[in-house]
């Protein structure tokens, strides 16, 4: 049989990980989650009803998942089968069957069948739950930090209800000290700046903080004073990277904050996404493109020294590398910021490939065409063309350009702000030209 979990009780600490031995053994132990669990909230009602059913939660590390699912099982006097999606495949989903229907035809009880990671499972593993999910053979409890939408397949994403999980607060984490304490049966004293360094580096993550209280009290066990001081975690801590993920939701929601925070000429708010992604891990020089995609998009012909910026701060970082690169690019991100907006000729160019590729192909106006061989201008290729070098103001006034018959589209319309204020006036006064031209006619 399938190894499985009846119910926990909480094993000793320091023989195993405090992040295990602190895990709730009770829903009153589960810390945050004021929105699912609080009085009348989904779960609460769930755990009051004792009505089970299949569900994902969904939300970062460290906030309780796992330790809510095995709680469940308890609660409803479940069978419990935990699985990792890493790990497994679509013989361990059978073999999680067999054990459920052996337990139901033995001893009457569901079976709860959990699955971390679920956003691992390939689409056949996925399907392979259904039949069971669906015939109620399986209670099924995803866990996943990735959007459920994207990873996993709607057939399954429609069979549960999706529970949204919070990352932890410093109120939730400096609770959970206290709760260790009493576990532990020790005081443990712990300076301000070191608390302080401790929820930070935990960054929502219970699991992440416990983790690291563990090893700060690992060296700590032969005195008689547990104390933890904010030079000695200093000392022990490499690396204090976010909570981070290069191909995950998080790192799209952050570049999204950062794009928005550029398009809202607010330079702090964009610096700050800056460099939360780049103290994340991201590639320097992604960051770099995505400014240049800003340029183009949000900035435009308002200002368009913003481009060559933005190319020149990726050239920067190429030739010096990381740290001395980054702050060409933390410039640019200012000057973006700052810059006049536009997105005028991002809005044109969208609609004229939507025409076009909605439009049949219509011809190219004879006066139009190249005339390299005497049959063609028999033919009429280049007949009457204009040359605007010729004319007044460098500009064939009246002259057409478009398909015939073919309405004026009016697609780019230049703002009143940067330098397209200055385009427009001199559209403005080309448009007079073209209008005295045409009354000649």
């Amino acid at each position: 049989m399938t190894e499985s979990i009846e119910f926990l009780e909480r094993p000793l600490w320091p023989q195993i990980p405090l992040a295990e031995a602190m895990r709730p053994t009770s829903l009153n132990e589960v810390l945050g989650q004021e929105h699912l669990l609080g009085q009348g909230k989904s779960l609460q009602v769930a755990f009051a009803s004792r009505k089970i059913h299949s569900m994902i939660l969904w939300g970062p590390p460290g906030v309780g998942k796992t330790s809510l699912a095995r709680l469940m099982a308890h609660a409803f006097d479940c069978h419990f089968i935990p699985l990792s999606a890493v790990l497994a495949g679509v013989k361990d989903i059978r073999s999680a069957v067999e054990d459920a229907q052996e337990v139901l035809l033995h001893s009457q009880k569901k079976t709860i069948l959990f699955v971390d990671e679920i956003h691992r499972f390939n689409k056949s593993q996925q399907d392979a739950l259904l039949p069971f999910v669906e015939s109620g053979l399986l209670t099924f409890i995803g866990a996943t930090t990735e959007n459920p939408s994207f990873e996993v397949n709607s057939a399954l994403l429609s069979r549960s209800h999706t529970y949204v999980l919070k990352p932890l607060i410093a109120q939730h984490l400096k609770a959970l000290l206290i709760r260790v304490e009493g576990v532990i049966g020790r005081v443990i004293d712990v300076e301000d700046d070191a608390l302080d360094i401790l929820v930070n580096y935990a960054d929502g993550d219970a699991r992440r903080f416990l983790n690291l209280l563990d090893q700060g009290l690992s060296g700590k066990l032969p005195t008689e004073h547990l104390q933890i001081d904010a030079t000695y975690l200093e000392n022990m801590i490499s690396s204090q990277g976010r909570r981070f993920d290069k191909g995950g939701e998080h790192f799209y929601d952050q570049i999204s904050a950062l794009h928005k925070s550029v398009r809202g000429s607010n330079p702090d708010a964009s610096l700050y996404w800056l460099c939360r992604m780049l103290d994340g891990g991201t590639d320097p020089l992604y960051l770099g493109r995505r400014l240049v995609r800003m340029a183009w998009e949000d900035i435009g012909l308002a200002d368009p020294r913003a481009i060559q910026l933005c190319l020149d701060a990726c050239q920067t970082f190429e030739r010096l590398g990381s740290p001395e690169g980054e702050l060409a690019l933390g410039e640019a991100v200012i000057y973006l910021a700052i810059a006049a907006k536009s997105n005028a000729a991002y809005v044109a160019y969208n609609a004229a490939r939507s025409f076009v590729s909605k439009d049949r192909s219509q011809e190219v106006p004879l006066h139009l065409r190249n005339a390299p061989t005497h049959l063609m201008k028999n033919l009429g290729y280049g007949h009457a063309y204009r040359y605007p070098h010729d004319e007044a103001h460098g500009y064939s006034a009246g002259e057409s350009y478009l398909p015939d018959g073919m309405v004026k589209p009016e697609w780019y319309i230049p703002t009143d702000r940067g330098l397209e204020i200055q385009i427009k006036e001199k559209m403005a006064f080309l448009r007079s030209l073209d209008e005295v031209a045409i009354k000649k006619k």
